[in-house]
């Protein structure tokens, strides 16, 4: 069985919506694009090499349609994306001239690829999906990185919509710039209690 990995940039509020560039996606008149970049240094560098080793990728339309306008052409910033099997969940698309590319329909497709023997399945950006593979308890890991800045609206990773579950913290690391590059595995249903009782 594959294990798959949410990995995810957040600011403190919880928007994950186009933190890579001002044009990457200015829906919902979002002008914050490209929020991520002020606090790039060596360590984060560093961590991201590590995220980026080779695995398959678990994509939604709209992030799987930003990656294939960038990374044929890139590749040498991420090595192995050409030669990864791009899996992407899309009721519109059926075919891509991007190598590798697998198209999904449904949420059933996504639980039989995780049944499969194979590489990790690296679930990149792709809000909507996230939510979906929280919604139906498909995320075995969230790869977090949280940024120190609020931007009061965008998209958010977590709603109403997503199931309670309870992670645990399995690595960490704080950047000079202030990112937590934070990696939790799934750790059951979520306990409760009262606070020193």
């Amino acid at each position: 069985m594959r294990k798959i990995i949410v990995l995810t940039f957040i600011t403190l509020d919880g928007v994950m919506q186009a933190p890579g560039a001002p044009d990457e996606d200015t829906s919902g008149g979002f002008e914050y694009g490209g929020w991520s970049a002020p606090y790039n240094d060596e360590v984060s560098g560093q961590m991201m090499r590590k995220q980026m080793a080779p695995a398959d990728l678990l994509l939604g339309r709209k992030t799987y349609d930003i990656f294939a306008g960038y990374w044929p052409q890139h590749a040498e910033y991420w090595p192995g994306i050409n030669e990864a099997t791009k899996y992407v969940l899309s009721n519109t698309l059926e075919q891509s001239d991007w190598s590798n590319t697998i198209f999904l329909k449904n949420v059933a497709d996504i639980q039989k690829l995780k049944n499969t023997d194979g590489p990790d399945l690296k679930v990149w950006g792709s809000g909507e999906l996230a939510r979906l593979l929280l919604k139906h308890d498909l995320v075995d890991e969230l790869w977090l990185k949280l940024y120190p800045v609020v931007l009061g609206n965008g998209k958010r990773l977590f709603n109403d919509t997503i199931i309670p579950a309870a992670f645990t913290l399995t690595e960490s690391t704080v950047t000079p710039g202030g990112v937590i590059f934070a990696n939790y595995k799934r750790a059951g249903e979520v306990k409760t209690g009262t606070i020193g009782g």
